[in-house]
């Protein structure tokens, strides 16, 4: 069983292991292009920025406190995302750059804020993309009908007493199914979500 999230950015802080950062960067990284493709940059661009995210991430880890702020992961990430962008932004004035510049000062002022639409909309889609891969990193440890409940239950709106009918199992089975689902889940986005 993997372990917690928080237990995950811990353990990364006190005996990082292969595994561990790994699964960090294989959760972040698809977020992390992502959104430098959408928001700012060519792809070329974004996959070497990318690297130098997560290179910032292994080397300053060890100092992050956490403190079990809601959301403190996630603003600490879009920080580090922030300076890597301005760092980059600041290296290409030098060169013959096309019209623009101003208006990604403004965006990158816009991220910085946290109360900017911008930055709301980073928290946003930083959230629904981690629980969206978490749900797919415990799927394979839940079982079928549990999972296909909680499935049709939370994901799909779908009516328990319907769910139930579906699945020939009890109503009260569903509600345990989506539960327990949810427990996992709420375990595994500890530290990462809110």
């Amino acid at each position: 069983m993997a372990e917690t999230s928080l237990s995950l950015l811990q353990r990364l802080q006190v005996e990082p292991d292969d595994a561990a950062w790994n699964r960090l960067v294989g959760l972040y990284t698809p977020l992390l292009r992502q959104w430098l493709r959408q928001q700012f940059l060519l792809d070329a661009d974004a996959d070497d920025l990318v690297q130098e995210v997560l290179a910032v991430l292994v080397r300053e880890l060890p100092q992050f406190d956490h403190n079990g702020r809601p959301g403190a992961f996630r603003r600490w990430l879009r920080t580090i995302l922030v300076h890597r962008l301005q760092a980059f932004w600041r290296a290409r004035q030098n060169r013959a750059q096309a019209t623009g510049a101003s208006d990604m000062a403004e965006r990158l002022a816009q991220l910085e804020d946290p109360s900017s639409g911008l930055s709301q909309l980073w928290d946003r889609e930083h959230d629904r993309h981690v629980v969206a891969r978490l749900l797919e990193q415990i799927e394979p440890q839940i079982a079928p009908t549990t999972w296909q409940a909680f499935r049709r239950v939370v994901v799909e709106g779908k009516n328990e007493e319907a769910v139930a009918k579906e699945l020939g199992v009890s109503v009260n089975a569903v509600f345990i199914a989506k539960s327990r689902v949810l427990a996992r889940l709420r375990q595994e986005a500890k530290g990462l979500v809110d």
